[in-house]
């Protein structure tokens, strides 16, 4: 499966809507279920049979890059750059080691998505794009830090699919709904019946073919894939403009051409010479049904495959960093991994739930119970500490009799005895007071 796509990973900066945790931990190294988020579209990937994988990223973060059995390859992006590129810059900055088609990859998504249902539909029908949707979650109740309930998840999607629910034949932003859709005759001619989903998430998992990141390396007027790109290939699908500008059989111009940069998309498609061959010794009633997309059809085609009630989600929010973490102890992802470490020093092991996990080298004193939590590693909890709906980060000490729920502590923080800590987030090296609220 893995063979003729070259995988890529973005793991650059972000977590606008997560700043609180992101002014001290880089977003790719924000642990969940006590592995960096990075980890899992790796982990992903090396599941799926991929070999070798581009790693985008920073210097910041390049260090923590986790150990893979597959080839790791990290392309830093320049340090004055990388705060403003988004992620079609990125996909340019490295087209030059891009040879074949490409499946792209954020780093907060983890999923238990299948990949090869992804890629099969990207290589059955010849796709330009296929990319990956979820249904968006209910908004949660209670945040870390915040009061009230929080706002919906932004960014979510209103698509139109055909009968067999991958064609991707429509894309807009929900918030755009209200001046009205631009709805193409020609759609409505080829699929008189098309299905409306409100409510949809991109999960940032897409698989282009190698002439996109040409496209993509000749217009630098294109900044994000999900917000612009992705959107261009769509409305694309059924455009007119289905140009070719002066290429030979092979795709390639000729000598003597003029040596201008073309922006349409359909310019950078490659001519199948079988399928002109084809078409120039049959009729178009022969071909109907299953087989018309296929031979009279669109050069330039966009397929979604829409998660069903498999994990997927993307960590792209607090309230979606905690959910991830009372996720992820429960699935198939990390079945292999122990739920408590061989290292980790427990008194009382029975105190500490099924569903919770403690990592390596951590302490736990006598009488403290941990229930739907995760614990980093290297923390040092001391006795009669009740901990629940919480994640606590590495090197965390919490001396004695402190109670804390549904709260997140960062990295170093030190939460001092008779503590009560509810629904906070207390951020690396910070220091509670004794008996402080």
């Amino acid at each position: 499966m893995a063979v003729e796509l070259q995988a890529v990973v973005m793991a650059v900066y972000g977590g606008s809507r997560m700043q609180d945790l992101t002014t001290s931990i880089p977003k790719p190294l924000l642990p969940v279920g006590n592995k960096p988020l990075v980890w899992y579209p790796l982990n992903m990937l090396e599941r799926a049979g991929f070999e070798e994988v581009i790693v985008v990223t920073t210097k910041e973060v390049q260090k923590y890059i986790p150990d893979m059995r597959m080839k790791v390859e990290v392309v830093c992006l320049p340090d004055d750059k990388a705060p403003e590129m988004g992620t079609a810059d990125s996909l340019r900055h490295i087209s030059s080691k891009i040879k074949s088609d490409v499946l792209v990859i954020s780093c907060d998504l983890i999923t238990e998505v299948a990949l090869h249902e992804v890629i099969d539909l990207f290589r059955a029908h010849n796709a330009t794009l296929t990319m990956l949707m979820q249904k968006a979650p209910e908004p949660s109740e209670h945040v870390p830090g915040q009061k009230g309930k929080q706002k919906a998840v932004e960014e979510r999607d209103f698509i139109g699919v055909d009968d067999g629910g991958s064609r991707l034949l429509l894309l807009a932003n929900e918030e755009d709904l209200d001046d009205g859709l631009d709805l193409k005759k020609c759609i409505f001619q080829r699929y008189p019946r098309i299905h409306m989903k409100m409510g949809m998430l991109d999960a940032h998992l897409y698989c282009l073919r190698k002439y996109v990141l040409d496209f993509l390396a000749d217009n630098d007027s294109f900044s994000s894939v999900r917000r612009e790109l992705v959107p261009y290939l769509v409305s694309k699908q059924f455009s007119h403009k289905n140009v070719n500008h002066e290429t030979d059989k092979k795709g390639k111009k000729p000598s003597g051409a003029r040596n201008e940069r073309p922006s349409d998309i359909y310019s950078y498609i490659p001519r199948d010479s079988l399928l002109e061959m084809a078409l120039d010794k049959s009729s178009w009633k022969d071909h109907r049904g299953d087989m018309r997309e296929s031979y009279h059809g669109s050069r330039l085609r966009c397929y979604v495959h829409v998660a069903s009630n498999e994990l997927c989600c993307r960590v792209n929010s607090l309230a979606m960093y905690m959910e991830a973490n009372k996720q992820v102890p429960q699935s198939s992802i990390c079945s292999e991994e122990p739920r408590v470490h061989t290292t980790a020093d427990i008194v009382d092991k029975l105190m500490v739930g099924a569903d919770s996990m403690i990592g390596e080298q951590t302490k736990i004193g006598e009488k403290t119970s941990v229930k739907h939590s995760i614990v980093g590693a290297k923390c040092v909890i001391e006795g009669r500490v009740k901990i629940t709906n919480c994640i606590i980060m590495n090197g965390v000490i919490i001396q004695d009799s402190c109670s804390l729920q549904g709260s997140v502590i960062c990295n170093k923080a030190v939460v001092h005895s008779g503590a009560d800590i509810k629904d906070c987030l207390l951020g690396s090296g910070l220091q509670i007071n004794s008996k402080g609220e």
